[in-house]
């Protein structure tokens, strides 16, 4: 009788455990798929490079990544994001790479609608990354060449302050082979401090190797997406897995990986929030 009484009440608190476990769950989900994809954080960093020039003393440079325009990320939250952007008063915009999910070329032409309307008092530059050479990459080329912003496909671009120089370079795509280093540093001038926009952050161990660049911006890893805290992510994309988070001292270079906008496969964010970065640059002398 005792013992048929006990498993009863084991029953009971087995079902009621389970049932926590199943709504604790839910809820979990529900954050993941409806708060955590909206709850942009701005991430502020002041960082000294060495080679800046005093002219360009504070000089804020805004970083977003991985954009992922699909049917979740719709106008309506790129232009949030866009809002946001502009509130940090930038001198530069840089995107770095996944401006479209793979395979979704129907969606490249509404991208100008919003990218310009950006406000940067210099300029925004971008870099492609793995997805936007998954789809109709020329079209988002245009895209982005047509929202007035410059297109960095292993090419370099120079502001000026007086005779003070700062260059913004960028490589395509590492993933998908169309990087190519070389070519940017031949165009590069040996004077200035020089950032380098580069989709995937593991490459950080190839450019900081040239001693030439004092900042290298990456994205690609999503931060992970979805993980658990404390421990490095379950899941990481190639050229992701080493660098995947935050920033980074690599050799005498600087990286900084931003955790991204947009979402891929699960649209699900979990201890990973989307990220708009904003760079505050400080000379060293």
């Amino acid at each position: 009788m005792r013992t048929r009484k006990w498993l009863i009440k084991a029953s009971r608190s087995a079902f009621r455990c389970i049932r926590w476990c199943i709504l604790f769950g839910f809820c979990i989900l529900l954050y993941a798929q409806l708060i955590e994809p909206n709850w942009i954080e701005i991430n502020s960093l002041q960082l000294t490079l060495p080679n800046l020039a005093s002219e360009f003393n504070g000089y804020r440079i805004v970083q977003i990544s991985d954009i992922h325009r699909d049917r979740w990320m719709s106008p309506q939250r790129l232009n949030r994001i866009v809002q946001l952007v502009n509130q940090q008063k930038p001198d530069l915009i840089a995107i770095t790479g996944d401006l479209v999910t793979r395979h979704l070329s129907k969606l490249i032409p509404s991208l100008t609608v919003s990218l310009a309307k950006f406000t940067p008092k210099d300029q925004t530059v971008a870099v492609l990354g793995n997805h936007d050479y998954e789809n109709d990459t020329p079209g988002i080329i245009k895209a982005i060449q047509q929202s007035n912003i410059v297109y960095l496909g292993n090419d370099i671009y120079t502001l000026k302050r007086g005779r003070a120089t700062l260059h913004i370079a960028g490589v395509d795509d590492v993933q998908m082979g169309k990087s190519r280093l070389d070519l940017v540093m031949q165009q590069l001038p040996k004077a200035g401090a020089a950032i380098l926009l580069a989709h995937e952050p593991d490459f950080a161990t190839t450019s900081a190797a040239t001693g030439r660049f004092d900042l290298q911006l990456s994205g690609h890893s999503h931060g992970g997406q979805i993980r658990l805290p404390f421990i490095e992510p379950l899941i990481l994309p190639p050229f992701a897995k080493k660098y995947y988070l935050g920033k980074y001292q690599v050799e005498k270079m600087f990286l900084y990986t931003n955790r991204g906008l947009g979402m891929t496969g699960l649209h699900l964010r979990l201890f990973s929030r989307p990220e708009i970065t904003v760079f505050t640059l400080t000379s060293a002398n």
